[in-house]
């Protein structure tokens, strides 16, 4: 009899050496060229280039190697965002044939088949992307904003893969003209490409920023569109190297 696989809740288990190997071990499992091993660890089949975040990957095997973003392929502009964030957005791109294995402080993987579409994900949650994306990282223009944590954001546009990260599920809220949704940033994973947020301050409730000035900063999204939350709000410090 087959051994079951290892349990993916926080649940005891007892194994055998033997056991513990059968049921933990890599499985193929057909899925193509973004293949989840488990909920939070993301396999690669790569054969050509793929766009990952700094520091995610967690083993590889093949003929792989990893090329770090030039500081000027966004051009001149971005620049200026590294030297004011640290590393910002920082992508590797891995290069050749073989499984590269990615994870993110063992956050869900999320992947999305993109078709001819547009998301904006936020630049700490954003884990892989195929090359037949492109993207663009851009700076939030609030300094609430930069101090709240959520600095950079990706714009991907086109057909092929992504891979996003979350703590514990997710959820998307429809954002609509008469109906707007306002969400903490360190809460806020991506948003359509039609919906550009606004920032405003709350003194009515905590602060996201020190918890002490009585103040919250707050991203509101007007128009038509949607935008994903998570159920922890993450605190990024800028200026960390990868």
């Amino acid at each position: 009899m087959d051994t079951p696989p290892l349990p993916t809740t926080d649940a005891p288990a007892r194994y055998s050496l033997q056991e513990f190997i059968q049921a933990s071990a890599q499985r193929d499992r057909g899925q193509g060229v973004f293949e989840l091993e488990t909920p939070r660890l993301l396999e690669l089949n790569l054969n050509g280039e793929i766009w990952t975040k700094m520091g995610s990957m967690v083993a590889y095997r093949g003929d792989v190697k990893f090329k770090r973003e030039g500081i000027l392929d966004q051009g001149v502009g971005n620049l200026l965002k590294k030297a004011v964030s640290g590393e910002g957005a920082s992508l590797t791109k891995a290069v050749g044939q073989g499984q590269v294995y990615l994870a993110d402080s063992g956050k869900k993987v999320i992947i999305i088949n993109m078709q001819n579409e547009e998301i904006i994900v936020n630049g700490n949650d954003l884990l892989a992307f195929e090359p037949t994306i492109d993207y663009k990282i851009t700076m939030m223009k609030n300094l609430g904003a930069m101090l709240a944590g959520g600095l950079f954001n990706v714009r991907l546009t086109g057909t092929g893969m992504i891979a996003f990260t979350s703590h514990y599920e997710p959820i998307t809220l429809r954002v609509t003209p008469d109906s707007p949704v306002c969400t903490d940033p360190n809460a806020t994973i991506a948003w359509s490409g039609t919906l550009q947020p606004e920032f405003k301050k709350d003194v009515s409730l905590r602060t996201f920023v020190g918890r002490g000035s009585g103040e919250s900063i707050q991203m509101q999204f007007k128009g038509d569109g949607f935008v994903v939350i998570q159920p922890f709000e993450e605190i990024v410090l800028t200026g960390k190297a990868g």
